[in-house]
């Protein structure tokens, strides 16, 4: 049957920021199919609702409590996922974000943040889970990145940027570890995770978000988590290299901050 192709039955998946939205429905649905998971945020109590969650499907939920900017703790992810489960397979790289900010107050500093949140802390989790990946035979890597990574809009200089390089850094990477690892990401669109609670709160931004959007509304954090499974499973099995765009249709920012000229 072709959802047989969906399942991930006893492979062990790394899911980063996994205490809400994106990172936590992806969890979720990779048990669902199957998989057991390491699942890492900042705050334990969202990481245990999370591993409640997955232990209804009948998988196993691992959680690692820290600061995911601290680069050993990203790495150490691995290496739990190799001491408990025996192996990784799947790698869900969710960590990430940035403020957006008008030109003039994007300093280097934190542009550098930027990079380093949303570009080095995968690839520093992709050095340490690649060699377990290709102990049992390979496996995939899902990177979540932005539809800001390939539109413009105003403020959006260090967030758009990361996000670009992150999604060429998939393709990059997906040149470095084929035939035996496939690499895609997603570019996803505004979506309604806690990071988004401010805005989608007030009625009128959330109008505007919703009007800028061709398919005029914002994306459940479980349509994002499909294009995970999708990307990490069988089902997936012909893609290295990707972007899949999960954006509504979305081709100018859906957050207008009205900055004016300089």
């Amino acid at each position: 049957m072709i959802t047989d192709l969906f399942r991930l039955d006893d492979q062990v998946a790394i899911v980063t920021g996994a205490g809400r939205g994106i990172g936590a429905a992806s969890a979720v649905a990779l048990a669902e199919c199957g998989a057991h998971v390491v699942i890492a945020s900042r705050t334990a109590s969202d990481l245990d609702d999370v591993a409640a969650r997955v232990a209804a499907t009948g998988r196993r939920a691992v959680t690692v409590v820290g600061d995911l900017v601290d680069l050993d703790v990203v790495r150490s992810l691995a290496a739990t996922a190799q001491h408990e489960f025996g192996r990784v397979d799947v790698v869900v790289n969710n960590l990430g974000g940035t403020i957006p900010l008008p030109f003039l107050d994007t300093t280097p500093e934190y542009l550098e943040e930027a990079f380093h949140f949303n570009v080095t802390t995968a690839h520093a989790l992709n050095l340490a889970a690649v060699p377990l990946m290709l102990a049992h035979g390979g496996g995939a890597i899902v990177n979540v990145t932005s539809v800001m990574g390939r539109i413009a809009g105003r403020g959006y200089a260090a967030y758009g940027a990361t996000k670009a390089a992150l999604a060429h850094y998939t393709r990059l990477a997906a040149k470095d570890l084929a035939p035996r690892i496939r690499v895609n990401a997603i570019a996803a669109g505004s979506t309604a995770t806690s990071a988004l609670d401010i805005v989608t709160s007030t009625p009128e931004l959330k109008a505007m978000m919703e009007a800028l959007t061709p398919l005029h509304r914002i994306a459940a954090p479980e349509e994002i988590a499909a294009g995970v499974v999708y990307l990490a499973s069988p089902a997936g099995a012909f893609l290295t290299g990707k972007v899949l765009e999960i954006d509504g249709g979305t081709d100018v920012p859906s957050l207008d901050f009205n900055l004016p000229d300089l």
